[in-house]
């Protein structure tokens, strides 16, 4: 498929610590496995810094998100006594919240994106899930489906028309994304060699990206792109 940067964005979705295994950083220093680590997590890194570097060559736009959570979010275990880690709960306005470890505290290391992300041709960073009382998976809207983080607007302000999604996870902050980005009219590109998935509760990947290819996400690995214009 070819690609016309300056009609498109990559969006990086929450290269972070807390979601990637144990690494060594560049100083020696070994970092353990993050909070929420996702298996695999530290290979989306290479097809999206090689994809971020052509989109900076040629005039392309990069964008990353990044879970930044206060103490005490509403998406943590540790904030609802008695309920573990995949629990799901009602929130006031019949919305449902799944529960995850405490995870990507603002100012934290694991709130930190990997030492390995090239964020150099980054241009837009989208803070998200800041907000106690409400979650934000998707990179265009808080879980409430309503509130904006954006981005969606930056990116039609700049006449973007295609968004290539990758990162982390398949399952929840990526499916979502696509799901929005489909939703406010954009071509929606998922990068199957740049995202890796939790897989809690068992098949939710396989569910995911079943219902993006319905709901007309195209599906293809950043290998089989070329670029135009």
């Amino acid at each position: 498929m070819t690609i016309d940067p300056a009609r498109a964005a990559l969006i990086e979705i929450d290269i972070q610590n807390d979601f990637c295994p144990a690494y060594t950083l560049r100083s020696g220093e070994k970092l353990p496995p993050g909070a929420l680590a996702v298996e695999g997590g530290d290979e989306v890194i290479a097809p999206l810094n090689a994809l971020a570097a052509i989109f900076a060559e040629k005039g392309g736009k990069v964008a990353a998100t990044a879970d930044w959570h206060p103490e005490g979010h509403v998406s943590f275990a540790s904030s609802h006594p008695g309920r573990k880690i995949g629990d799901r709960v009602e929130l006031p306005g019949g919305a449902g919240q799944f529960l995850w470890p405490d995870h990507c505290v603002r100012g934290t290391r694991g709130a930190a994106f990997h030492e390995k992300l090239d964020q150099r041709p980054l241009s837009l960073i989208i803070r998200k899930g800041f907000r106690r009382s409400l979650d934000s998976y998707s990179a265009f809207f808080e879980n409430d489906g309503l509130s904006p983080t954006g981005l969606g607007g930056c990116l039609k302000s700049l006449n973007v028309e295609t968004v290539l999604l990758g990162g982390l996870a398949t399952d929840y902050c990526v499916l979502s994304s696509a799901l929005d980005a489909v939703r406010l009219g954009f071509t929606t590109i998922l990068l199957t060699d740049a995202v890796r998935g939790v897989g809690l509760p068992a098949g939710s990947i396989e569910a995911a990206l079943e219902t993006m290819k319905k709901s007309s996400v195209l599906m293809i690995p950043s290998t089989d792109l070329s670029f135009g214009a």
